[in-house]
């Protein structure tokens, strides 16, 4: 956690992509402060640069300009990037990630879906957290079915447990209800408030969602590139 209450802190970020001679600045100079503990949902048109910009929050894409501090920990700035096996341990150690495509094995139970980062390292007491953890989003009795005996619903909450996993400090959510109808994108809704209010994790959201955008705490508004200032919802 930050001594200051700043989990993330981006100044000046810029990302440009080269398509044939067209450059585009898909982030244009974006600078915002997200404290340790919030909710922040990003809104906008499509093509705005909200998702571009949560990967770059989130250590996922490097950016072309600007820095970035993650709990204090300089990421990117003054032209110097972190070592690759850095960036991994960070990934691994502070973020969680939800995306709008569950990204579940199929051939996997919901027990070895949220198991799998595991694969990777090893954590000690993990499988009491994890009892814990599926018991805490209503999967206690699914853990020996296969993603395609779930619902849209279930198999976006397995998503949010195995991004829960390494117990992240921050939890980057990427259009998490796109592909669920209002009644189960409701569902995830609320879990990621509850998560945010009760285990105290930091949120970051990427939605067209209005209902999903209204549960944050803080909303902005992000169009070609940058923030729109006057779409700021101040924290409380």
């Amino acid at each position: 956690m930050t001594t200051n209450g700043i989990a993330i802190d981006a100044k000046n970020l810029v990302k440009i992509y080269d398509r044939g001679s067209e450059r585009i600045a898909a982030v244009n100079d974006i600078s915002l402060q997200i404290r340790t503990g919030e909710y922040v949902s990003f809104v906008g048109p499509s093509g705005s640069g909200k998702t571009t910009l949560i990967n770059l929050l989130g250590c996922l894409d490097n950016p072309s300009a600007g820095s970035l501090a993650i709990a204090g920990t300089e990421i990117f700035g003054e032209g110097r990037t972190l070592s690759e096996r850095m960036l991994t341990t960070i990934r691994r150690e502070r973020y969680g990630y939800i995306f709008q495509n569950f990204y579940l094995i199929p051939t996997l139970t919901v027990l070895e879906n949220v198991t799998l980062p595991f694969a990777f390292y090893r954590k000690e007491n993990a499988r009491d957290d994890i009892d814990r953890l599926l018991s805490h989003l209503g999967l206690e009795g699914r853990t020996g079915h296969l993603p395609g005996q779930l619902s849209g619903g279930e198999m976006q909450r397995v998503a949010i447990a195995r991004a829960l996993v390494n117990r992240p400090e921050i939890l980057l959510a990427d259009e998490p209800t796109g592909n669920l109808d209002s009644a189960r994108g409701a569902e995830v809704g609320a879990v990621l408030k509850r998560l945010n209010e009760e285990e105290g994790i930091t949120v970051i959201t990427v939605t067209h969602n209005p209902a999903l955008a209204a549960t944050a705490g803080r909303t902005i508004e992000i169009r070609d590139g940058r923030i729109a200032e006057r779409a700021v919802t101040p924290p409380a």
